[in-house]
């Protein structure tokens, strides 16, 4: 950083700080920032259906993200899980947090039956609250 210093009449030496490197610096970190958040994703990526009108995200807190892919493999954040690993882990995090909200993201390709029997296993572990992601159609 510069720093200036100024003789003044009768005030002695006055120091002034260059505030336009560190002002540089901010405005990178910003741009950078709004540059890799919208790539962040959590869970396993998967196709979610498509809707006209999704219902808005409601902002009660950080829900446990519970991805089922099209060849069935059930992914809790990243980790991969089968049925009976995903209750005791669904047990595990429903105990620590009771309130917590579960956003299951099922494959749009799976059928009915896939998705339910991996709602079944959540809510006999405790989940209050299952979320079903999906994606905003677009009209062209």
């Amino acid at each position: 950083m510069a720093m200036t210093v100024s003789v003044t009449k009768g005030k002695g030496v006055v120091p002034t700080m260059n505030v336009t490197p560190l002002v540089d610096v901010v405005l990178v970190l910003l741009i950078i920032f709004m540059v890799v958040t919208p790539m962040l994703q959590r869970g396993k990526d998967v196709r979610l259906p498509a809707v006209k009108r999704p219902d808005t995200e409601s902002k009660e807190g950080d829900p446990l993200i519970l991805a089922l892919t099209r060849d069935r493999q059930i992914f809790l954040g990243s980790a991969t899980l089968d049925e009976g690993g995903l209750r005791e882990q669904l047990l595990r995090d429903f105990a620590a947090q009771p309130n917590r909200k579960l956003l299951l993201k099922g494959d749009e390709r799976l059928t009915y039956g896939d998705v339910r029997k991996v709602m079944e296993v959540a809510r006999l572990a405790g989940a209050k609250g299952i979320g079903l992601g999906v994606q905003e159609k677009k009209d062209k």
